[in-house]
């Protein structure tokens, strides 16, 4: 779908605005569509893309997801909703996804044609990302941790390996896509507020996700009524926060 007059990328990021009350008209699903696809656009770590996006219009779920979310203003007043949900559980499809992707790109040849720079990528997926995810109880995390930290006494080394890194690694990558959608949605002047007030385990049951997924963001949606930016946009001064090394 194509979304003409568009704001540019410093204009959307600009206008986005966190909005505590929507107005009552309805949002285009094809629009909100095509804006969770820019978000599966985002970098995620080593591509595993361990995410999955929600999209909420119908009026019932909506009225149960705003009591979740607290009965807060902008879940209450919320046209549709988008949650993004990180899978990290889906990593073993998700690694087998690149892996037939990455073959389809070389051309399907037998393995003893590939090169090392393919072979390379091959293993990665097969053998490192299995090094990394896979784990029981916490416990193989903390082994790893440990060899890791060992290794790299003597050269530099990935030293994120526990569930609870992991864990981390997986809703950065969801967040990112999370902002992609947020200034999406801000380039075609639709209004966004990310809440993290909400019954996670609630929201789950809503959604009928399995324990093992994790809600990384509800984000409410709509057109902001005026009273629904609450004051003047505050940050702390850029100095405050930039440092040139």
């Amino acid at each position: 779908m194509d979304l003409t007059n568009q704001k540019t990328v410093a204009q959307a990021i600009e206008y986005r605005r966190s909005v505590r009350v929507f107005k009552k008209d309805a949002l285009e699903d094809a629009k909100v569509k095509e804006c969770i696809r820019l978000a599966t656009l985002a970098p995620s770590s080593s591509n595993m893309q361990l995410w999955e996006f929600y999209h909420i219009s119908s009026p019932e779920i909506l009225q149960n997801m705003a009591k979740a979310c607290l009965n807060q203003n902008a879940a209450k007043t919320a046209q549709q909703m988008v949650v993004v949900v990180v899978r990290k559980d889906l990593w073993k499809k998700r690694a087998a996804a690149n892996i037939a992707f990455l073959k389809s790109q070389f051309g399907n040849k037998p393995t003893e044609q590939y090169t090392k720079r393919e072979q390379f990528a091959l293993q990665y997926y097969q053998k490192l990302i299995p090094t990394l995810y896979l784990d029981f109880l916490g416990i193989l995390g903390w082994i790893k941790f440990f060899i890791f930290q060992i290794i790299g006494v003597f050269k530099p080394v990935y030293r994120q390996t526990t569930k609870k890194d992991m864990d981390i690694v997986a809703q950065k990558s969801a967040g990112l896509a999370a902002q992609n959608f947020i200034n999406s949605m801000a380039a075609i002047d639709y209004d966004t507020c990310p809440m993290e007030g909400f019954d996670s385990l609630r929201v789950k049951k809503i959604l009928r996700l399995p324990a093992s997924a994790a809600i990384n963001m509800v984000l409410a949606c709509g057109i902001k009524d005026q009273t629904g930016i609450y004051s003047e946009r505050f940050r702390v001064p850029l100095e405050d926060v930039y440092f040139k090394i």
